[in-house]
């Protein structure tokens, strides 16, 4: 299984979603073509990386918890469609040393910055693994936000996936290994997804007064 079974699978994926769960992406081309970088988005649903690499022309690897490895088969073909294994014990350094390599190869991660998915559908605290990492490898941070109509992702109801613009390590600050300014950077690629939110749910309102 090689590019031609990701892009025979991609697709698919893209009609299974355009049926099932229908989707608009708005800025999908802010996503540098040619060099390495990280896309930050808020975490709704199972179905999230699926959204995030059928709104992309480029692959996006994501870090999938282990487990999801341990049947063989599964394992190769989430492999093959980017996946890679992280664990949340003491091995996580494995996942984010692969992150790294990937970059440094000028691929492009996926990293679901809240950590895990809202259970409310509201967005958490952005965790600073994706800063450590777009630090380490001098890499620019996209960020990204998943909206469905009614807050939650579910099938056959809209869902909006906008990208920002890129931002460089020097423009979130983080040039340096101050925890400070790296939580700060956190929270400045959140309130910026926070932002993107807030113009989905408005033009969700727009769409149902009409």
């Amino acid at each position: 299984m090689g590019p031609q079974f990701y892009k025979v699978a991609k697709s698919v994926s893209r009609v299974f979603m355009k049926l099932f769960y229908p989707y608009d992406v708005e800025n999908g081309n802010s996503i540098p073509e040619d060099m390495a970088c990280i896309v930050c988005s808020n975490h709704l649903s199972v179905m999230d990386p699926v959204f995030l690499n059928v709104t992309q022309t480029r692959l996006l690897h994501f870090m999938a918890k282990k487990e999801l490895f341990k049947n063989k088969l599964f394992g190769a073909l989430i492999t093959k469609l980017g996946a890679f294994p992280v664990s949340r014990g003491n091995d996580g350094g494995k996942a984010i040393g692969k992150a790294e390599e990937l970059l440094s190869q000028g691929e492009c991660i996926g990293i679901f910055i809240e950590g895990t998915r809202s259970k409310k559908g509201k967005l958490g605290r952005g965790h600073i693994g994706a800063l450590v990492i777009a630090k380490a490898a001098n890499v620019p941070i996209v960020p990204c936000c998943i909206t469905g109509k009614k807050t939650f992702i579910k099938a056959f109801r809209k869902t909006k996936i906008t990208y920002g613009e890129p931002m460089t390590p020097e423009e979130l600050g983080i040039m340096t290994d101050d925890s400070k300014a790296l939580r700060a950077a956190a929270a400045k690629i959140m309130e910026k997804i926070g932002e993107l939110r807030e113009e989905h749910i408005e033009q969700f309102k727009e769409k149902s007064r009409k």
